[in-house]
């Protein structure tokens, strides 16, 4: 089945854990979130400046965030409502990838860009905790191990 409602291309999409919704990023400058069985937009994120390059949902499905080539970081609820803007020690540069990490006592986000840093923050004040430095290029991707212990990060 195809989705549609985006007037752009869709950057990212996720599958929430339990099956039941998609989340998508688009160069619309909008996240939506799908209900897979009837393949409808149950909601429409708007708050992005620019293009979103990632959207990501928490472990237990209750959180989003998105990073955009706007500069920002975004923390959602499911209900379409920005519940904070990473702005203080934020990317200088695009932000191409976000990710929770998937352990729920190590509640953390991470986010790489074109900065060349991957950055590590706080998820219940939504502070940077650490920078990862040693990158010499853009950054395209980043993961989280599942223990929430290690992270990976490619890019150019």
């Amino acid at each position: 089945r195809a989705l549609r409602g985006h007037s752009h291309f869709v950057s990212d999409v996720v599958i929430s854990s339990d099956g039941q919704f998609a989340l998508s990023g688009s160069w619309d400058g909008t996240l939506r979130l799908w209900d897979l069985t009837t393949g409808t937009t149950t909601r429409r994120f708007v708050g992005h400046t620019k293009d979103v390059l990632s959207v990501a949902f928490s472990s237990d499905n209750r959180q989003i965030v998105s990073g955009s080539r706007d500069k920002t970081i975004k923390l959602w609820n499911t209900l379409g409502v920005c519940k904070y803007t990473v702005q203080d020690e934020s990317h200088s540069e695009w932000v191409s990838c976000v990710r929770f990490s998937p352990n729920s006592s190590n509640p953390i986000i991470v986010s790489c860009g074109w900065d060349k840093l991957v950055k590590v923050w706080n998820l219940a004040n939504c502070k940077l905790k650490t920078n990862h430095i040693g990158h010499t290029g853009y950054l395209n991707t980043v993961t989280v191990s599942p223990d929430g212990s290690l992270c990976a990060s490619g890019g150019k």
